[in-house]
């Protein structure tokens, strides 16, 4: 795919696996015929090959190859935050995991042991796990997205999962859901009644970072269109400048970025921005330095933080988080939250100059932005 776009990088995938049991689920021979490739069965609770055996020199080639398979365990769970930073409460569904896109800085490289891109067909389960949760505590507000171990909408081309999930939350008062993506996938979500209960997201970074870390992804002017797109069709919007990452020409890229953002896209649209610096436990940097050896975004001064996590110095970290944060308030509507994610309050008052606690706390500050 040399000289073509990424805005779409279900391309990529060239071989379809199937677990037999999952066969004659409705919902899989859809994906199945989308597809347009032969599939190959798997037994039951089997692997679809042995790249699996070196996870991490395989990945790559995994990442070509999709998995539809049953989930065993839970798709909906809390956001697998630590508590010596500030959390937002974000509730995670877990529809499948890895995805095409390959960023060197991924913290999926360390956390998972398989290399396929996997995909959970067995949605019926989903839905009675959220009926539970959201039948069952009606006072309750909840934030959910489908983006914690996989891309949301990177292979929504053939899974079409998007369309269930919209349909689903525009019923529902007491929670939102949560798109997030680096691509440009957004056909699935025109013409569906939505009722301003999804908010479409996108991760950003300076225009360096996105060509060279993030790569088979949608470029910094195909993601902002698709965002302008979603707006148009009422859909909110949020974006996430995380991982912030230092490098040459940092401001100016960030910067421009914002700058972009905001001419595309309309500020009264934007429900949330989350601001968060590099951050990675310790064996994601040799996994990253050896998957990506021209990158050089791991050789830099690092500390170990509270929660065991290598991240910039704290002066570093406000030095970015200052930078990005004044442009933005410059252009940013006032319902839009901006907010860092999994940083101290120290942090905060240094740079927002108040602390969560002082308005409501993050889950809160969240809430109100999609009131």
């Amino acid at each position: 795919m040399a000289g073509k776009s990424w805005k779409d990088p279900s391309y990529f995938i060239e071989k379809l696996y199937v677990e037999e049991s999952c066969l004659n689920l409705p919902y899989t021979r859809e994906i199945i015929e989308r597809t347009g490739l032969d599939y190959i069965p798997v037994a039951e609770r089997g692997k679809p090959n042995d790249l699996d055996g070196d996870f991490a020199v395989n990945l790559t080639a995994g990442k070509r190859q999709l998995f539809l398979c049953e989930n065993r365990g839970v798709f909906f769970k809390p956001c697998p935050g630590t508590k010596e930073y500030r959390c937002c409460d974000y509730q995670v569904l877990s529809t499948g995991m890895n995805c095409p896109i390959d960023c060197v800085y991924c913290i999926l490289q360390a956390y998972l042991n398989s290399p396929w891109l996997t995909h959970y067909v067995n949605i019926d389960k989903l839905f009675q796990e959220l009926d539970a949760a959201l039948n069952e505590n009606p006072e309750t507000f909840y934030r959910i997205g489908t983006g914690e171990f996989t891309d949301s909408l990177a292979i929504d081309r053939f899974t079409c999962l998007s369309k269930y999930l919209v349909s689903y939350f525009a019923k529902k008062t007491n929670a939102v859901l949560e798109l997030k993506t680096k691509s440009a996938v957004i056909e699935n979500l025109k013409g569906l009644e939505h009722n301003r209960r999804t908010v479409v997201a996108w991760s950003l970074n300076s225009p360096s970072v996105m060509k060279k870390e993030e790569l088979r992804s949608a470029t910094l002017d195909e993601r902002l269109a698709a965002a302008a797109e979603c707006a148009d069709m009422g859909y909110r919007l949020a974006f996430h400048f995380d991982p912030i990452i230092d490098h040459p020409g940092w401001r100016e890229g960030y910067s421009e970025t914002v700058r972009l953002l905001y001419e595309t896209v309309p500020a009264d649209a934007i429900a949330w921005i989350s601001m968060g610096a590099l951050r990675y436990i310790p064996s994601l940097k040799d996994i990253g330095m050896k998957r990506f050896p021209n990158s050089n975004i791991y050789f830099q001064e690092f500390i170990e933080g509270l929660d065991n996590k290598s991240r910039y110095f704290r002066p570093e970290r406000v030095k970015l988080y200052r930078h990005i944060y004044e442009e933005l308030k410059k252009k940013a509507s006032s319902r839009t939250c901006i907010y860092f994610c999994m940083e101290s309050d120290e942090i905060w008052k240094e740079v927002m100059g108040f602390v969560p606690e002082e308005k409501g706390g993050i889950p809160r500050m969240l809430d109100r932005s999609v009131s």
